[in-house]
């Protein structure tokens, strides 16, 4: 068994799924044994291509279609035979000895089941990743129109803005651009839920270890870059149904039937109205295009319903 299985799924991102590879080659221990294993979900770019001529110790999973985020990474997760299971996102850096630190912590804390490191974006700022769960109110808040008349409180909490950026701390979850999870979490909770297309699965992953009773860390000294977005930015509309899809999803499995047909009640009524004042915005000519291409997404959101199965 080696020590630590890295699973990426890519999907038309064969240039920073490259940067991706390179950083995480550049920064190898040499008292740390891993594996690589891309999960390509039916990319129609040069990605296997790639893989194929530059990067032969890679274990490529080649699927023949986009099977999405999640059940992508479970296909990894059954694929992967280390002690320690990190998910990592293609558009993302490993920066100096951030695995090692990582592994280290779980070495030293048999009781820590996740951790996620320090996040960086591209300009070098940090990368709020570390979160508590969210309440009722913080969803109908957060990553809504609603944001800017949030209490500060209510979104300091959720952001676990209390604690400094470089600390080593407990928190609720970690962002899955790069969580680290022990193989025993894996055995004990198997994979992540498929019924979360993409988004939320981590949170819901952290979710169901802490009920468990494993502890998830946020490792404030260990530090990866992400660049962010580089796959869900090919596809607005299905962004827009699958992210919120996936809030209500979570809020129906722990919080019950009325939370989340309230959330959803809310979130139809603010992508109406956001497709109102978009649809007037481009009939006094106003980014015309810009309009059209927002009016457009928001309709395909309402058509959905946000049902989710």
């Amino acid at each position: 068994m080696v020590d630590l299985s890295i699973i990426i799924v890519s999907w038309n991102v064969a240039e920073v799924l490259a940067a991706c590879l390179d950083s995480i080659l550049a920064n190898q221990a040499a008292n740390l044994s891993s594996e690589i294993i891309v999960v390509d979900s039916g990319s129609s770019d040069h990605t296997t291509a790639l893989l194929h001529e530059h990067y032969p110790q890679i274990k490529l999973l080649a699927q023949s279609e986009n099977l999405g985020f999640t059940r992508c990474n479970n296909i990894g997760l059954r694929a992967a035979a280390g002690r320690y299971l990190l998910l990592l996102n293609p558009d993302t850096e490993i920066m100096g000895d951030a695995l090692a630190q990582m592994v280290a912590h779980l070495d030293a804390n048999p009781d820590v089941g996740i951790v996620g490191p320090h996040t960086l974006n591209t300009d070098g700022t940090t990368q709020s990743t570390r979160r508590r769960f969210p309440t009722l109110a913080t969803a109908l808040f957060e990553s809504t129109w609603l944001r800017p008349f949030a209490p500060r409180s209510l979104l300091d909490r959720y952001y676990v803005a209390d604690v400094p950026d470089d600390t080593v701390t407990d928190v609720d979850w970690v962002q899955g651009s790069a969580l680290l999870a022990r193989r025993e979490v894996y055995a004990q909770l198997g994979g992540l839920d498929e019924g979360y297309v993409m988004y939320s699965e981590e949170m819901d992953w952290c979710k169901r270890a802490k009920d468990a009773g494993w502890r998830v860390v946020y490792l404030g000294t260990a530090h990866i870059k992400h660049h962010g977005g580089r796959s869900t930015d090919q596809v607005t509309a299905r962004r827009h149904i699958y992210f919120q899809q996936s809030k209500l999803r979570y809020f129906r499995k722990y919080h019950g039937w009325l939370a989340a047909q309230t959330l959803r009640g809310v979130l139809l009524l603010l992508y109406l109205w956001q497709l109102i004042l978009e649809g007037l915005k481009g009939l006094i000519g106003h980014k015309r295009a810009l309009r059209r291409e927002r009016v457009s997404a928001y309709w395909q959101v309402l058509r959905s319903g946000l049902k989710v199965s």
